[in-house]
């Protein structure tokens, strides 16, 4: 069973690195694990030609965006982490699944989107600087995850559950708790 560990963190032992790394450790199945870290990628962004709808793939010029689409297609699961910049994912992370909506969805004759991804597990890992309870009565960590999982939604994922890290400005330190739940998480895939 193959699964792909994207970190949407410009940090490789941050926050959001360190609890997709504690959700990896409650998978069942760690026999394919593979971790991405999108801020290596080299991906231009997409330029909103549409070219994607008929020829299925994205129509720039191969890159890691390319690369990184085919593996996730290729994945029985997906484990993505982001932290919150201004209430939503890292735009990094955002390129990247821009990049990659043939890869997630295509269109009935109707024009109706198609998962391409359908049964497959994902589950959504966030961080932020504001504090509990703040980060979800502003839309912060709730802004992030709700864009992580639409892209999800329209590829077919079956996302098994969601961590969100608040107060991170202040709390450096993962709580027992915390991890426990990563754990949880990554043991419903």
């Amino acid at each position: 069973m193959k699964t792909l560990i994207i970190n949407g963190s410009p940090k490789k032992t941050g926050t959001i690195a360190t609890l997709l790394k504690f959700v990896s450790d409650g998978l069942k199945n760690k026999s394919q694990l593979e971790w991405i870290d999108v801020f290596d990628l080299t991906m231009k962004p997409c330029i909103g030609c549409m070219k994607c709808r008929q020829t299925n793939t994205c129509v720039l010029k191969e890159d890691d965006a390319h690369i990184v689409g085919r593996k996730i297609d290729k994945a029985d699961r997906l484990i993505i982490g982001t932290p919150t910049y201004w209430g939503n994912m890292s735009a990094q992370l955002k390129m990247l699944l821009e990049r990659n909506v043939p890869v997630f969805m295509g269109e009935s004759k109707n024009g109706i989107p198609t998962p391409k991804q359908k049964g497959k597990k994902a589950v959504i890992v966030t961080a932020c600087t504001t504090p509990y309870p703040f980060n979800f009565i502003l839309p912060e960590s709730r802004g992030a995850l709700r864009s992580v999982r639409e892209v999800l939604n329209y590829g077919g994922y079956k996302v098994k559950g969601t961590l969100s890290k608040p107060g991170t400005k202040k709390l450096k330190s993962i709580k027992a708790k915390e991890i426990k739940k990563a754990q949880k998480l990554g043991s419903r895939l």
